[in-house]
């Protein structure tokens, strides 16, 4: 089954074909390690994992490169406000980026590269631009590159240059839309620096925010590869300079196929910082709720479409992760013999239908009906005492198949309170016994008594029964 993607670049769904067969390099923005990342964010950073975990679904084998920009005008700004260095400020906010993506189960990148660690590959990356004559060092120091050297500028994001008025220079990291320019490659060292600062060519300064992906990416993707993504605020102008700097330094197409994954909304309003509407991973887990809630909330609406965040969706979230948790426990109890026949159709369909909706660019919403609509066929089956031990058995492997993409399933772990105890089970025996004897009343008393005990039991056909948790 041939994998399909929307391509920004093109802006149109297209065929995926690697590089180098079987092998992806990806190469996802990352944070911007000044402050604690919003869920807005982990939108983002969580659809680059269900990318990451469908290619490798696929049988592909993902080298996956995130930046970690920890130096840039906010990195800066706030470190001095903080009266902090540098590296050590930014270094609070690394560790706890990657105790967030751990809590979402997000699988690691092969390569996290720090910019500051990078600052001899943005000098080398410059000094090329500038030997071919696409950059420029100004009368303020800085250095820039020159979007009318590069007549294919501004085509991912479709910008109309029309209007544009010539020789106007950014040295801003981020810009609006309608300031298109020429953006800084290499900012002159000034006051508000403080202590953050490199030797260059054109004198001490620090890199601009777009040549460090450049630069990073290049070291351990090299000068063409498969995939960039990130969030649809980082096309214009992150993206678009990152191409222009790229293809002028290395020659020729740097980048295959651009994905990009919409705003997470808030009550109907873009999350953002600058906003002030916004939630770290950290505030809703001081609220209850858990990374895997978090994440099938994140995960429940195509990447390309707003995802509107509330509260409700979390409590849905949480019935539904309860829902399959008590199917797996039913799943493992079953004892019945048999060889499964009786849902292998079901369970192929699933399987079927889960992979053609994920190689439609990456369709969640559809795949997870494929997980909702095994588990009612495994519920009905179970409820009529049909299915098999051996039935149930392909059910959780199905399950586990599910979870290698969704990541938050959990198929095999036995929660707390999900074991039966011994005194519970041997009640619901006496009432399945009371039951067949036509004996109401004790059934019904034997039934208050677990219930005591925190159960509730589930009558079925042919006298089956379930227990479950309060």
């Amino acid at each position: 089954m041939e994998l399909r993607f929307f391509n920004t670049l093109e802006r149109r769904v297209m065929p995926f074909h690697p590089l180098v067969p079987g092998e992806v390099g990806m190469y996802t923005c990352g944070p911007t390690v000044y402050n604690f990342a919003h869920i807005g964010n982990f939108r983002a950073y969580v659809f680059e994992d269900v990318l990451r975990r469908t290619l490798e679904f696929f049988g592909y084998r993902v080298r996956q490169v995130m930046n970690l920009t920890d130096v840039d005008d906010k990195t800066i700004r706030d470190s001095r406000a903080a009266g902090l260095p540098l590296r050590e400020f930014t270094a609070k906010y690394k560790e706890a980026f990657f105790e967030d993506i751990r809590s979402l189960f997000i699988e690691p990148a092969e390569v996290y590269p720090a910019a500051t660690d990078h600052i001899a590959q943005m000098i080398e990356l410059i000094e090329v631009l500038m030997q071919r004559g696409y950059a420029y060092q100004s009368e303020d120091k800085c250095v820039y590159f020159s979007i009318d050297k590069f007549p294919d500028y501004g085509r991912l994001a479709r910008i109309d240059r029309e209007n544009q008025r010539a020789g106007v220079r950014i040295n801003a990291d981020e810009y609006a839309k309608d300031s298109v320019a020429d953006f800084a490659l290499w900012k002159a060292w000034d006051e508000a620096d403080g202590d953050v600062g490199w030797e260059s060519p054109w004198g001490r300064g620090r890199p601009g925010w777009h040549i460090e992906c450049s630069a990073m990416s290049c070291e351990y993707l090299g000068h063409h590869f498969d995939i960039h993504t990130g969030g649809v605020d980082n096309m214009f102008p992150h993206h678009e300079d990152e191409i222009a700097q790229s293809e002028a330094a290395f020659g020729g197409k740097w980048v295959n196929y651009w994905l990009h994954c919409e705003h997470l909304m808030l009550n109907g309003e873009k999350m953002s910082k600058s906003l002030g509407n916004f939630y770290t991973l950290r505030d809703l887990r001081a609220k209850g709720w858990s990374g895997r809630e978090i994440r099938w909330v994140l995960i429940g609406a195509h990447y390309r479409k707003k995802l509107n965040f509330t509260f409700d969706a979390l409590e849905q979230s949480r019935e539904t992760l309860a829902r399959f948790d008590a199917m797996f426990q039913r799943m493992r109890e079953i004892e019945a013999h048999g060889d499964g026949a009786e849902i292998a159709a079901a369970v192929t369909a699933a399987l079927g239908h889960f992979r053609s909706a994920l190689a439609d660019d990456l369709n969640t919403a559809a795949a997870i009906a494929a997980l909702f609509e095994l588990s009612k066929t495994a519920n009905k089956l179970a409820d009529s005492g049909t299915l098999s031990a051996a039935g149930a058995g392909s059910v959780l492997a199905a399950f586990r198949e599910f979870d290698r993409v969704i990541g938050c399933l959990e198929v095999d772990r036995v929660r707390a309170g999900a074991a039966i105890p011994a005194e519970v089970t041997a009640l619901a025996e006496q009432r399945a016994a009371a039951r067949k004897a036509r004996n109401f009343a004790e059934s019904d008393r034997l039934r208050d008594e677990i219930a005591r005990l925190g159960f509730t039991i589930e009558d079925a056909p042919g006298g089956a029964y379930r227990l479950k948790k309060c």
